[in-house]
């Protein structure tokens, strides 16, 4: 979306971000022993799938791997296996890990490493789906029609073997040169045409400059967080396994769905009135979702338009399924119903989401104890998810305000992405420095301004501009 000039901060103390929200990496010593001797509860009642040659496809580093896949094209469509690792096999209910990974709800990602939801024994060795090594999985079966639409799908307890650890970059790289791992050689056509399933279910997706903050050497860089096609082909592999997770969980009435409600019409007429001050065409009977995928993500005004979108997606939580079906079933930005089933490594809700799946998709009654479990999840997960948010955004805050506090005085070019409105500042983006910080004075949305850097204060994480016209 932007060039931006790299700019390494600094050494950091992270670590005091941990101290401030209570995190610690170490596992309890009893918990860790308890991994490192797990052992796969179901293991007599596991179909054989090694055969299969599952790849994964995370960031580079990555050891928690919960998913790996496998897409082959038919004569009419597509079969997709999709193996989630199988956390709840692994973790002895009532036992140390499963008290400790209560307490955490899910794994935080600081920039200098995880605070992790389970110890690092069984969450990046044992549990993981690395590659050449047998793992007990919940392994999806997916038959899609020509338009990679599910016609039958079915989850079992299986033992898989991954044959390939991919990244991103390394997989959008190998689908332009034409030279894609067979066993994901369908992977783009079928992430168009899940794309294209989304925007006509009328999907909104969001496509803001995402910043992050990566080592650079003894310092900190920030940048724009790089997103290939393949991310978004990959990505449609989870979305669509959670949306069948979804269809199983409300045709059963038990469940956890991740809800959120429709875009509000009066902020739906609000973007319809930035975009005509900002003389950006939207029709009458396009749906959002279409107008905001139809954006050229270089032109300044897309940025203002896509700052303004966030208020169409709130109101996300979690809706319980316990014999009866919550009021809200969709989530707004899918368009669909949808359910968190697979990153259960990371994230705790999905170690019993998916045992609600295999015992609904085995024709099987959902036992009381997960039950029981799913009850306590929505309180758990909507509280660490917003500790999840705060962390993120308070690395950003400092690392922006470590990297500029030299610069005071200095001045810069930025997008205003929202103008003041009387109850706060207005919003700039500085793209050569990577930040997204508040400008007094008056500039116009959409506008390219120079603006007067006034704070960078690190021991408040505060960046402050100045606007004169």
């Amino acid at each position: 979306m932007v060039n931006t000039r790299i700019v390494v901060a600094p050494a950091i103390d992270f670590g005091a971000v941990r101290t401030e929200f209570g995190l610690d990496e170490r596992y309890p010593a009893a918990a860790v022993a308890e991994a490192r001797n797990s052992t796969d509860r179901f293991a007599a009642a596991r179909e054989d799938h090694t055969q299969l040659p599952l790849v994964t496809i995370d960031p580079p580093g990555s050891m928690d791997l919960d998913q790996a896949l496998h897409l082959e094209r038919t004569a009419d469509g597509f079969v997709l296996h999709y193996a989630i690792a199988d956390v709840y096999a692994v973790v002895e209910p009532g036992g140390a890990v499963d008290t400790e990974s209560h307490r955490r709800g899910q794994t935080h990602y600081l920039p200098d490493g995880s605070v992790p939801l389970h110890p690092r024994e069984l969450a990046e060795a044992s549990a993981s789906l690395l590659p050449g090594v047998v793992r007990p999985a919940a392994l999806w079966r997916m038959e899609l029609d020509a338009a990679a639409e599910p016609v039958a799908v079915t989850v079992r307890r299986a033992l898989v073997r991954s044959v390939a650890r991919l990244d991103y970059a390394g997989v959008q790289a190998d689908a332009d040169a034409g030279t894609l791992h067979p066993s994901i050689a369908a992977l783009p056509d079928f992430g168009r045409l899940r794309e294209a399933a989304a925007r006509t279910r009328g999907a909104i997706e969001l496509r803001l400059p995402e910043q992050e903050v990566v080592a650079d050497g003894d310092g900190w860089t920030l940048r724009i967080e790089p997103r290939t096609a393949a991310d978004d082909w990959n990505s449609q592999v989870s979305l669509l396994t959670g949306m069948c997770a979804a269809t199983m969980m409300i045709d059963a009435k038990v469940g956890l769905l991740r809800t959120l409600p429709p875009a509000d019409a009066d902020a739906v007429a609000a973007l319809r009135h930035t975009a005509a001050a900002l003389d950006v065409p939207w029709p009458d009977d396009m749906s959002v979702g279409n107008f905001l995928a139809g954006l050229d993500a270089n032109l300044p005004t897309t940025l203002v338009l896509m700052s303004e979108a966030p208020a169409l997606l709130r109101g996300a939580s979690y809706g319980l399924l316990n014999g009866t079906l919550p009021e809200l079933l969709v989530h707004g930005a899918i368009g669909a119903p949808y359910a968190h089933v697979t990153a259960p490594l990371r994230r705790l809700s999905d170690r019993y989401t998916i045992e609600v799946c295999l015992a609904v998709s085995a024709g099987e009654e959902v036992p009381q104890a997960i039950r029981d479990e799913l009850a306590a999840m929505p309180e758990i997960m909507s509280a660490t998810d917003s500790v999840a948010g705060k962390i993120s955004r308070t690395c950003i805050d400092l690392t922006e305000a470590t990297v500029l506090a030299p610069r005071v005085g200095e001045k810069f070019d930025a997008t205003v992405l929202k103008g003041a409105n009387g109850r706060r500042d207005a919003q700039v983006f500085v793209p050569s420095e990577t930040v997204i910080a508040p400008c007094s004075g008056d500039p116009d949305d959409g506008t390219q301004v120079r603006v007067t850097l006034d704070v960078a204060d690190p021991v408040t994480r505060k960046v402050q501009f100045a606007y004169s016209s």
